[in-house]
């Protein structure tokens, strides 16, 4: 059996890795999509939510209000902080027991990847990209939210330094890192990239 090998996927707030996401289950890759385990957590752990922001981020159900919530921690570093402090450890397991249960290559999906127990294992890391008013545009279309609050979000992230022009490490990762180009252009050109990537990783 072949050793399972793990592919890092992110981006920054609109850039599109979801849509590559999508690609990859096309050519039959498993994805697992941890921004979805972090939904999940909210309802695992609203308790200790509750306890640090309050209960008005609270909806009308009496369930948390992601936008509520994302109002209060977006711009806050240390509100950031303390919401993924509750979270994180809920999504890391659920994303441990779904690599478990893998046996091939296979895809984790997530925003903050650099904060994932999987970060260190990672085989490889594909960066999604796309120019900042694109993703802007992308997340007013998306979300409705107003352009302070999405201006907010979209600086409220890291970044993804390259330190050269070809493959290279996001801060200390082991993996190498691919990346993606996604804004308006080139998205026909996504399957020539994964499949060029994939070939890559493959070897």
């Amino acid at each position: 059996m072949k050793q399972l090998k793990l592919i890092g996927l992110t981006g920054l707030y609109c850039a599109g890795k979801n849509h590559l996401a999508a690609l990859l289950e096309k050519r039959g890759l498993p994805v697992l999509d941890v921004d979805t385990l972090g939904h999940q957590a909210l309802l695992t752990e609203k308790a200790a939510i509750i306890r640090r922001f309050g209960t008005a981020i609270l909806g009308p159900g009496g369930e948390v209000d992601r936008r509520l919530l994302g109002k209060k921690v977006f711009g806050s570093s240390e509100e950031l902080a303390a919401l993924e402090a509750i979270v994180h450890p809920a999504a890391n397991r659920l994303t441990e027991t779904w690599i478990a249960g893998q046996s091939r290559l296979c895809v984790i999906n997530a925003a903050v990847i650099h904060k994932s127990s999987v970060y260190e294992r990672l085989d490889a890391l594909i960066v999604v990209r796309a120019p900042f008013f694109v993703r802007l545009f992308r997340a007013w279309k998306r979300d409705r939210l107003p352009f302070r609050e999405l201006v907010k979000r979209l600086n409220s992230q890291v970044t993804f330094p390259f330190r050269s022009a070809g493959n290279t490490q996001l801060f200390s990762a082991p993996a190498d890192m691919y990346r993606v180009s996604n804004f308006p252009g080139t998205r026909r050109s996504l399957e020539k990239q994964i499949a060029v990537i994939l070939g890559k990783i493959s070897r």
